[in-house]
Protein backbone atom coordinates (compact mmCIF):
# COMPACT_ATOMS: atom_id res chain seq x y z
CA UNK A 1 0.00 0.00 0.00
CA UNK A 2 1.65 3.36 -0.63
CA UNK A 3 1.89 5.97 2.13
CA UNK A 4 -0.74 8.08 3.12
CA UNK A 5 -0.51 11.34 3.64
CA UNK A 6 -2.71 13.58 6.54
CA UNK A 7 -3.97 16.35 5.01
CA UNK A 8 -5.19 19.20 7.27
CA UNK A 9 -6.87 22.38 7.07
CA UNK A 10 -6.81 24.56 9.78
CA UNK A 11 -8.97 27.06 10.61
CA UNK A 12 -10.65 29.56 13.19
CA UNK A 13 -13.28 27.28 13.52
CA UNK A 14 -12.47 23.80 12.71
CA UNK A 15 -10.12 21.91 10.91
CA UNK A 16 -10.94 19.49 7.68
CA UNK A 17 -8.96 16.79 7.49
CA UNK A 18 -8.34 14.24 4.57
CA UNK A 19 -6.61 10.84 5.31
CA UNK A 20 -5.53 10.15 1.67
CA UNK A 21 -4.06 7.38 0.17
CA UNK A 22 -3.30 7.41 -3.78
CA UNK A 23 -4.65 3.72 -4.40
CA UNK A 24 -7.93 4.14 -2.97
CA UNK A 25 -10.80 5.98 -4.22
CA UNK A 26 -10.59 9.58 -2.92
CA UNK A 27 -14.59 8.69 -1.80
CA UNK A 28 -13.52 5.93 0.20
CA UNK A 29 -10.42 7.93 2.14
CA UNK A 30 -11.25 8.56 5.70
CA UNK A 31 -12.89 12.62 5.65
CA UNK A 32 -13.41 14.80 9.40
CA UNK A 33 -14.47 17.91 10.15
CA UNK A 34 -12.91 18.47 13.74
CA UNK A 35 -13.37 21.51 16.09
CA UNK A 36 -10.06 23.64 15.48
CA UNK A 37 -6.80 23.87 17.90
CA UNK A 38 -7.74 27.19 18.55
CA UNK A 39 -11.14 26.36 19.63
CA UNK A 40 -10.14 23.22 21.81
CA UNK A 41 -7.42 24.99 23.80
CA UNK A 42 -9.15 28.58 24.00
CA UNK A 43 -12.36 26.54 25.76
CA UNK A 44 -9.13 24.83 27.61
CA UNK A 45 -8.36 28.19 28.90
CA UNK A 46 -11.56 29.27 29.88
CA UNK A 47 -11.99 26.10 32.42
CA UNK A 48 -9.06 27.28 33.87
CA UNK A 49 -10.53 31.08 34.05
CA UNK A 50 -13.55 29.91 35.76
CA UNK A 51 -11.53 27.74 38.45
CA UNK A 52 -9.46 30.83 38.72
CA UNK A 53 -6.16 29.12 37.92
CA UNK A 54 -3.01 30.97 36.54
CA UNK A 55 -1.46 29.86 33.42
CA UNK A 56 1.24 29.51 31.89
CA UNK A 57 1.19 29.51 27.95
CA UNK A 58 4.23 26.72 26.01
CA UNK A 59 4.80 25.48 22.77
CA UNK A 60 4.27 26.89 19.31
CA UNK A 61 2.67 30.08 17.47
CA UNK A 62 -0.42 28.82 16.67
CA UNK A 63 -3.70 30.05 15.38
CA UNK A 64 -4.63 33.57 17.10
CA UNK A 65 -8.32 32.75 18.28
CA UNK A 66 -6.50 31.71 21.45
CA UNK A 67 -5.64 35.51 22.52
CA UNK A 68 -9.32 35.92 22.93
CA UNK A 69 -9.57 33.39 25.66
CA UNK A 70 -6.15 34.72 27.37
CA UNK A 71 -7.38 38.71 27.34
CA UNK A 72 -10.79 37.37 29.09
CA UNK A 73 -8.38 35.80 31.77
CA UNK A 74 -6.74 38.56 32.23
CA UNK A 75 -9.55 40.41 32.13
CA UNK A 76 -10.38 38.00 35.13
CA UNK A 77 -7.71 39.14 37.20
CA UNK A 78 -5.71 35.67 36.38
CA UNK A 79 -2.33 36.18 35.77
CA UNK A 80 -0.75 35.05 32.69
CA UNK A 81 2.90 33.53 31.81
CA UNK A 82 4.15 32.68 28.34
CA UNK A 83 7.53 31.49 26.39
CA UNK A 84 8.45 34.27 24.12
CA UNK A 85 8.13 30.80 21.45
CA UNK A 86 4.06 30.65 22.38
CA UNK A 87 3.97 34.19 22.83
CA UNK A 88 3.61 35.08 19.12
CA UNK A 89 0.42 34.03 19.28
CA UNK A 90 -0.41 36.88 20.62
CA UNK A 91 1.41 39.16 18.76
CA UNK A 92 4.78 39.86 16.89
CA UNK A 93 6.15 42.79 19.64
CA UNK A 94 6.69 41.18 22.50
CA UNK A 95 7.27 44.15 24.73
CA UNK A 96 4.08 45.39 23.83
CA UNK A 97 2.95 42.40 24.82
CA UNK A 98 4.59 42.23 28.42
CA UNK A 99 3.54 45.94 28.62
CA UNK A 100 -0.36 44.35 28.79
CA UNK A 101 0.54 42.32 31.56
CA UNK A 102 1.68 38.87 30.27
CA UNK A 103 5.10 37.83 31.65
CA UNK A 104 7.94 35.96 29.59
CA UNK A 105 9.52 32.95 31.21
CA UNK A 106 10.75 29.55 29.73
CA UNK A 107 10.03 28.33 33.59
CA UNK A 108 6.41 27.48 34.42
CA UNK A 109 6.02 29.97 37.77
CA UNK A 110 4.71 27.74 40.87
CA UNK A 111 1.09 27.43 41.25
CA UNK A 112 0.11 28.04 37.21
CA UNK A 113 -1.12 25.75 35.13
CA UNK A 114 0.45 24.71 31.78
CA UNK A 115 -1.21 25.27 28.64
CA UNK A 116 0.33 23.88 25.55
CA UNK A 117 0.13 25.55 22.07
CA UNK A 118 0.16 23.80 19.37
CA UNK A 119 -2.09 23.27 15.53
CA UNK A 120 -0.43 20.23 15.68
CA UNK A 121 -0.81 18.13 19.00
CA UNK A 122 0.75 14.55 17.63
CA UNK A 123 0.02 12.63 21.32
CA UNK A 124 -3.53 14.01 20.58
CA UNK A 125 -4.09 12.73 16.39
CA UNK A 126 -2.54 9.07 17.91
CA UNK A 127 -4.75 8.85 20.06
CA UNK A 128 -7.69 9.60 17.73
CA UNK A 129 -5.93 7.24 15.03
CA UNK A 130 -5.78 4.60 17.97
CA UNK A 131 -9.89 5.00 18.50
CA UNK A 132 -11.05 5.31 14.77
CA UNK A 133 -8.58 1.74 14.08
CA UNK A 134 -6.60 4.17 11.25
CA UNK A 135 -2.47 3.35 10.66
CA UNK A 136 -0.74 6.33 11.52
CA UNK A 137 0.23 8.23 8.35
CA UNK A 138 3.74 7.91 6.34
CA UNK A 139 3.09 12.15 6.10
CA UNK A 140 1.59 14.70 7.08
CA UNK A 141 0.80 17.81 5.27
CA UNK A 142 -0.65 20.99 6.65
CA UNK A 143 -1.55 24.54 6.01
CA UNK A 144 -2.80 27.87 7.87
CA UNK A 145 -3.55 31.27 7.61
CA UNK A 146 0.00 32.78 8.35
CA UNK A 147 0.13 36.74 8.61
CA UNK A 148 3.71 37.08 9.27
CA UNK A 149 6.34 38.09 11.79
CA UNK A 150 6.44 42.04 10.85
CA UNK A 151 7.16 43.50 14.08
CA UNK A 152 6.77 47.74 13.47
CA UNK A 153 5.33 47.12 10.26
CA UNK A 154 1.99 46.54 8.74
CA UNK A 155 0.99 42.71 8.78
CA UNK A 156 -1.29 43.55 5.92
CA UNK A 157 1.51 44.79 3.18
CA UNK A 158 4.42 42.46 4.59
CA UNK A 159 1.76 39.46 4.09
CA UNK A 160 1.11 40.82 0.47
CA UNK A 161 4.66 40.58 -0.35
CA UNK A 162 4.51 37.16 -0.12
CA UNK A 163 1.88 36.79 -3.28
CA UNK A 164 4.51 39.64 -5.20
CA UNK A 165 7.01 37.02 -4.51
CA UNK A 166 5.00 34.25 -6.49
CA UNK A 167 4.77 36.18 -9.25
CA UNK A 168 8.02 38.33 -9.57
CA UNK A 169 10.53 34.74 -8.56
CA UNK A 170 8.37 32.26 -8.27
CA UNK A 171 7.41 32.36 -12.15
CA UNK A 172 3.57 32.23 -10.86
CA UNK A 173 3.92 28.52 -10.47
CA UNK A 174 0.97 27.12 -8.61
CA UNK A 175 2.92 24.41 -6.67
CA UNK A 176 5.15 27.23 -5.56
CA UNK A 177 2.55 28.08 -2.72
CA UNK A 178 3.27 24.57 -1.47
CA UNK A 179 6.50 24.88 1.15
CA UNK A 180 8.92 22.28 2.95
CA UNK A 181 10.32 25.74 4.30
CA UNK A 182 8.05 28.33 4.35
CA UNK A 183 9.86 31.67 4.28
CA UNK A 184 11.27 33.34 7.46
CA UNK A 185 8.76 35.29 7.78
CA UNK A 186 5.73 32.84 8.13
CA UNK A 187 6.49 31.87 11.63
CA UNK A 188 3.54 30.25 12.74
CA UNK A 189 3.69 27.79 9.27
CA UNK A 190 7.52 27.45 10.09
CA UNK A 191 6.61 26.32 13.74
CA UNK A 192 3.19 24.29 12.06
CA UNK A 193 5.71 22.46 9.55
CA UNK A 194 8.15 21.55 12.16
CA UNK A 195 5.23 20.49 14.55
CA UNK A 196 4.35 17.85 11.60
CA UNK A 197 7.31 16.67 11.82
CA UNK A 198 8.83 18.61 8.54
CA UNK A 199 5.93 17.88 6.12
CA UNK A 200 4.88 20.23 3.34
CA UNK A 201 2.92 23.69 4.18
CA UNK A 202 0.80 25.85 2.82
CA UNK A 203 -1.01 29.24 3.39
CA UNK A 204 -4.81 27.99 3.54
CA UNK A 205 -6.45 30.47 1.21
CA UNK A 206 -3.56 29.18 -1.31
CA UNK A 207 -4.49 25.74 -0.28
CA UNK A 208 -7.90 26.17 -1.42
CA UNK A 209 -7.66 27.86 -4.80
CA UNK A 210 -5.02 24.97 -5.60
CA UNK A 211 -7.78 22.74 -4.40
CA UNK A 212 -9.77 23.51 -7.56
CA UNK A 213 -7.19 22.69 -9.88
CA UNK A 214 -8.00 18.68 -8.42
CA UNK A 215 -10.67 19.14 -10.44
CA UNK A 216 -9.45 17.82 -13.73
CA UNK A 217 -12.12 19.90 -15.88
CA UNK A 218 -10.79 22.86 -14.19
CA UNK A 219 -7.01 22.38 -14.88
CA UNK A 220 -7.97 22.44 -18.21
CA UNK A 221 -10.40 24.80 -18.39
CA UNK A 222 -7.30 27.36 -17.17
CA UNK A 223 -4.69 25.58 -19.71
CA UNK A 224 -7.38 26.48 -22.50
CA UNK A 225 -7.87 30.45 -21.49
CA UNK A 226 -7.93 32.55 -18.36
CA UNK A 227 -9.58 31.54 -15.17
CA UNK A 228 -10.27 33.29 -11.97
CA UNK A 229 -10.17 31.40 -8.99
CA UNK A 230 -11.67 33.01 -5.62
CA UNK A 231 -11.66 31.58 -2.07
CA UNK A 232 -14.21 33.63 0.04
CA UNK A 233 -12.84 32.63 3.58
CA UNK A 234 -14.53 33.68 7.06
CA UNK A 235 -12.35 36.66 7.39
CA UNK A 236 -10.08 36.52 4.03
CA UNK A 237 -10.52 36.02 0.62
CA UNK A 238 -8.41 35.59 -2.21
CA UNK A 239 -8.54 35.82 -5.47
CA UNK A 240 -5.67 34.14 -8.77
CA UNK A 241 -5.96 34.98 -12.06
CA UNK A 242 -4.86 31.56 -13.77
CA UNK A 243 -3.67 30.94 -17.72
CA UNK A 244 -1.34 27.95 -19.07
CA UNK A 245 -0.15 26.60 -15.42
CA UNK A 246 0.91 30.27 -14.48
CA UNK A 247 -0.94 32.58 -11.82
CA UNK A 248 -0.63 36.06 -13.47
CA UNK A 249 -2.32 37.96 -10.84
CA UNK A 250 -3.54 37.65 -7.01
CA UNK A 251 -6.09 40.15 -5.30
CA UNK A 252 -6.35 39.62 -1.41
CA UNK A 253 -8.73 41.80 0.66
CA UNK A 254 -10.50 41.27 4.23
CA UNK A 255 -14.09 39.21 3.54
CA UNK A 256 -15.78 41.60 5.94
CA UNK A 257 -14.47 45.01 3.79
CA UNK A 258 -17.18 43.72 0.81
CA UNK A 259 -20.33 42.59 -0.28
CA UNK A 260 -21.54 40.83 -3.35
CA UNK A 261 -21.56 43.95 -5.68
CA UNK A 262 -18.64 45.63 -4.44
CA UNK A 263 -16.34 41.66 -4.69
CA UNK A 264 -17.70 41.43 -8.00
CA UNK A 265 -16.78 45.12 -8.89
CA UNK A 266 -13.62 44.30 -7.86
CA UNK A 267 -13.06 40.96 -9.45
CA UNK A 268 -14.08 42.73 -12.92
CA UNK A 269 -11.25 45.73 -12.33
CA UNK A 270 -8.74 42.84 -11.48
CA UNK A 271 -9.45 40.77 -14.36
CA UNK A 272 -8.80 43.68 -16.63
CA UNK A 273 -5.62 44.64 -14.74
CA UNK A 274 -7.00 48.19 -13.42
CA UNK A 275 -7.57 47.08 -9.82
CA UNK A 276 -4.58 49.02 -8.15
CA UNK A 277 -2.24 48.14 -4.78
CA UNK A 278 -3.38 51.12 -3.49
CA UNK A 279 -7.12 51.18 -3.79
CA UNK A 280 -7.38 47.74 -2.26
CA UNK A 281 -4.82 48.57 0.59
CA UNK A 282 -6.75 52.04 1.44
CA UNK A 283 -10.02 49.89 1.66
CA UNK A 284 -8.19 47.84 4.31
CA UNK A 285 -7.32 44.95 2.72
CA UNK A 286 -3.59 43.34 1.39
CA UNK A 287 -3.27 44.64 -1.89
CA UNK A 288 -3.14 43.62 -5.59
CA UNK A 289 -0.74 42.46 -8.52
CA UNK A 290 -1.03 41.29 -12.19
CA UNK A 291 1.66 40.64 -14.76
CA UNK A 292 1.48 41.32 -18.19
CA UNK A 293 -2.46 39.59 -19.20
CA UNK A 294 -2.18 37.87 -22.63
CA UNK A 295 -4.87 38.72 -24.87
CA UNK A 296 -4.82 34.56 -25.37
CA UNK A 297 -6.82 34.66 -21.89
CA UNK A 298 -9.38 36.32 -23.00
CA UNK A 299 -10.42 38.37 -20.10
CA UNK A 300 -10.09 35.67 -16.95
CA UNK A 301 -13.86 35.04 -17.21
CA UNK A 302 -14.95 31.70 -15.99
CA UNK A 303 -14.72 32.25 -12.41
CA UNK A 304 -14.63 29.68 -9.71
CA UNK A 305 -15.80 30.06 -6.14
CA UNK A 306 -14.93 28.15 -3.03
CA UNK A 307 -14.64 28.98 0.83
CA UNK A 308 -17.66 28.94 3.61
CA UNK A 309 -18.47 32.30 2.70
CA UNK A 310 -18.86 31.48 -1.00
CA UNK A 311 -22.52 32.99 -1.00
CA UNK A 312 -21.56 36.22 -0.95
CA UNK A 313 -21.35 35.67 -5.04
CA UNK A 314 -24.44 33.64 -5.03
CA UNK A 315 -26.62 34.75 -8.30
CA UNK A 316 -23.80 35.93 -9.62
CA UNK A 317 -21.91 34.43 -13.10
CA UNK A 318 -19.86 31.60 -10.81
CA UNK A 319 -18.91 27.91 -10.29
CA UNK A 320 -19.45 26.58 -7.20
CA UNK A 321 -16.84 23.04 -7.70
CA UNK A 322 -16.69 20.52 -4.98
CA UNK A 323 -13.04 19.11 -5.30
CA UNK A 324 -13.24 15.67 -4.28
CA UNK A 325 -16.94 15.66 -3.89
CA UNK A 326 -16.70 17.62 -0.60
CA UNK A 327 -15.87 21.37 -0.90
CA UNK A 328 -15.27 21.82 2.41
CA UNK A 329 -11.89 20.05 1.73
CA UNK A 330 -10.89 22.19 -0.81
CA UNK A 331 -7.50 23.14 1.21
CA UNK A 332 -7.13 19.30 1.89
CA UNK A 333 -6.89 18.35 -1.89
CA UNK A 334 -5.44 21.88 -2.60
CA UNK A 335 -2.01 20.21 -0.62
CA UNK A 336 -2.93 16.96 -2.59
CA UNK A 337 -2.56 19.23 -6.37
CA UNK A 338 0.16 21.51 -4.92
CA UNK A 339 2.00 17.86 -4.29
CA UNK A 340 1.43 16.71 -7.42
CA UNK A 341 2.22 19.06 -9.43
CA UNK A 342 5.86 20.10 -7.68
CA UNK A 343 6.82 16.12 -8.12
CA UNK A 344 9.52 14.66 -5.78
CA UNK A 345 10.99 16.98 -2.99
CA UNK A 346 12.48 19.83 -4.43
CA UNK A 347 14.05 20.93 -1.50
CA UNK A 348 11.91 24.41 -1.33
Amino acid sequence: MADTILCIDIGSGTQDVLLYSPDMEVENCPKFVLPAPARRIGEHIRQLTGKGRDIWLHGSNMGGGVSRAVRAHQQAGLAVAATPGAAYTMADDLSRLEESGIRLTEQCPEGSAPVHLTDFDEAWWRRFFETAELDWPGSVAACAQDHGFHPGKSNRMGRFNLWRTLLTEGAGRPESLIWDSPPAMLTRLADLGRDIGGGPVADTGAAAVLGALYVDEIEAHGRRTGITLVNIGNSHLIAFLLFDGRILGVYEQHTGCVDGPKLWADLARFRRGSLSFDQVFEENGHGCLTLDLPPEADGFGPTYVLGPRRSLLAGYDVTFPAPGGDMMLAGCFGLIKGLALRGPKSGR
